[in-house]
This record gives C-alpha cells, sequence and structure tokens, in this order.
C-alpha cells in the first residue's frame, strides 16, 4: 500500500520554459535552437549540460553562470521561483494531502533550490535536494535518503518523475513504486519507450496521479 508520494523537481513541479529561455538569451542564441538542442540532448540520452557545449563549443557552465551573477546580480538567471511551478502542482498536492498521503520533494538540485522551493510553502511533509544530501540521482543511497526521511518501507512509497534513467528505473530498483510523469522533453520522450512499462504507471499530470491513486485504493492511505 503507496503511503508516501515523492517528487522530483525539474520539469515535474517546475517548468524549466523560461531557465532555458534565458539561458538562450545569456548565449546569443535563439530560444528555438536551445530548447531543440536541448531535446536532442534528451533523445541521444546526453546529459543536459551537453546542451551548452553544442551552442557554445568550450563554454565552461560554471564559470559562465558566475560571470551572470556577477552581471544580473538581482535576476533569476538559472534559477526558479514559484512563477514556474506547472499550474496543475497546488491542486494535484492539494488533492494527495486530503487523501492522507505523505508528501516529499526530494530531486536532484543545487544549493539555491531549497530556499526557493522552501519559499512557495507547498502543501507537502518535506523538502529535500541532492546538495543537501551530498548524493544524486541516480545513486541507490539517493533512494535510501528518500526511504530514510520517508520513515517507510521502500513498498511504501512512490517516486514521481520525469525521467526513466533518473527516476523510474532506480527507484525501482530500491523497491519502490514509480509513475512516470509525461512532460517536459524527457518525459515525452521517455514514455515512449519500451521501458517505460517498468512505471507501475504513466501520467500527465498531478491531479491525474490523485485520481489514479485515490480511486485505486479506496480509503486513503491511512485506512485500516
Amino acid at each position: 500500500m503507496i503511503r508516501a508520494v515523492v517528487f522530483d523537481v525539474g520539469e515535474t513541479l517546475i517548468d524549466e520554459t523560461r531557465i532555458w529561455t534565458r539561458w538562450a538569451d545569456r548565449l546569443g542564441v535563439s530560444r528555438f535552437t536551445m530548447l531543440g538542442v536541448l531535446g536532442g540532448m534528451a533523445a541521444l540520452d546526453r546529459p543536459h549540460t551537453d546542451a551548452f557545449q553544442a551552442v557554445r563549443p568550450g563554454i565552461d557552465p560554471y564559470a559562465e553562470i558566475e560571470a551572470w551573477r556577477r552581471d544580473d546580480p538581482d535576476g533569476l538567471r538559472e534559477n526558479f521561483d514559484g512563477g514556474d511551478l506547472y499550474p496543475d502542482v497546488r491542486p494535484g498536492l492539494a488533492a494527495l494531502r486530503e487523501a492522507g498521503y505523505q508528501l516529499i520533494i526530494a530531486g536532484n538540485q543545487p544549493p539555491q533550490a531549497y530556499a526557493a522551493l522552501a519559499a512557495m510553502d507547498l502543501p507537502v511533509d518535506s523538502v529535500h535536494t541532492s546538495d543537501g544530501w551530498g548524493v544524486s540521482k541516480p545513486h541507490p543511497a539517493f533512494f535510501a535518503k528518500v526511504a530514510a526521511v520517508a520513515g517507510r518501507e521502500p513498498g511504501e512509497i512512490l517516486y514521481v518523475g520525469d525521467r526513466l534513467d533518473n527516476d523510474v528505473i532506480p527507484a525501482r530498483d530500491a523497491g519502490m513504486r514509480t509513475a512516470l510523469l509525461r512532460r517536459g522533453p524527457w518525459g515525452h520522450l521517455h514514455a515512449e519507450r519500451p521501458e517505460a512499462a517498468l512505471a507501475d504507471m504513466i501520467v500527465d499530470g498531478l491531479p491525474q496521479l490523485a485520481v489514479l491513486l485515490t480511486e485505486g485504493r479506496a480509503g486513503g492511505p491511512d485506512a485500516a
């Protein structure tokens, strides 16, 4: 029985469109080009950081971020805020909380992401990042941390994310249930792959997830 639902961040809760369009403007390429190259990285199973090299060969993304901070200290730059939440996140989380699920956010994110997520005051029990834990997905230690902060057996946890490689497969290997969220470039592409059948469910948004969970187990997670 699923008692806790744990969410990835990027392209699960956060729409990264504004982040990548700001990167396009920063690097001096069209937004269409930046987003298209990023989609190509997803299709080729290459890390998103390779998109920087494709549009500006030889770039050091970390040095560029530091320069960007100096040039635009008060801007969002590569960061996100509440305006980047997908519209279905708050109602979806609210429905899951009303159904009695423990809700946790845990994803691969840099140091500043924790404060940004905490400031959104989402209806969740806790927020965690890879930076705070010192370990990133898909490492098994990340999912061990997920189980530890939830205080649940892995089989009582549903991990929700937009990727097979970082979310569904390693969470499944850790003994958790999984949901593949079909949004963002990775989500749409990965949902088309045969390995998508490894996920317990494929959903298009959080409200649909809430319906499937509550209809699948009448009475909610705390039912006898």
